[in-house]
């Protein structure tokens, strides 16, 4: 069996760098209501999100907050790169409490086109040592709690929250 499919989404990277500002600024209220990364952790992690989805290799973005290792909330972030349905909404809705001993974690997936050389390539940009996670990212101990979408043109993100 094949399948044809065409492909008339148009964004450039002043839309990747529209939504990543959305991105950006939830990392930014969940770093400072949890007190899990400071300022400038949460504004690594978000150039590094740029520079990935300009490149066209991420994914999605999943911020877990835990305590003592136990999921309190969480928030992914799945790309869309023919978002052009979708209607766009403000950051915000993500003060998350702030806890003893809180550990905030961030795991990222990789299109397939982030190959060893893209990866090596790409590694001088980033601000972050991404190291691989075998972390368990299905957030099954938490439901769901809505969400919002960060669109511009065609170019967006889904985002998706849990919370205990």
């Amino acid at each position: 069996m094949s399948q044809t499919r065409t492909a008339s989404a148009t964004y450039t990277t002043t839309d990747i760098e529209n939504v990543v500002r959305r991105v950006k600024a939830d990392l930014a209220m969940i770093a400072d209501s949890t007190g899990g990364w400071t300022a400038q952790k949460a504004a690594d992690y978000a150039h590094d999100i740029e520079v990935l989805s300009k490149a066209g290799y991420l994914a999605w973005v999943d911020v877990t907050l835990l305590q003592y290792g136990v999921e309190l909330k969480a928030v992914r972030f799945d790309v869309d790169t023919d978002a052009g349905t979708l209607s766009t909404s403000r950051p915000g809705g993500v003060l998350w409490p702030r806890v003893t001993a809180a550990e905030l974690r961030i795991v990222i997936g990789y299109t397939d086109a982030y190959t060893s050389a893209a990866r090596e390539a790409t590694r001088s940009k980033l601000k972050i040592g991404w190291t691989t996670s075998h972390a368990d990212t299905s957030h099954s101990s938490l439901g769901s709690s809505g969400g919002r979408n960060y669109v511009s043109s065609t170019y967006g993100m889904q985002r998706k929250d849990w919370a205990a």
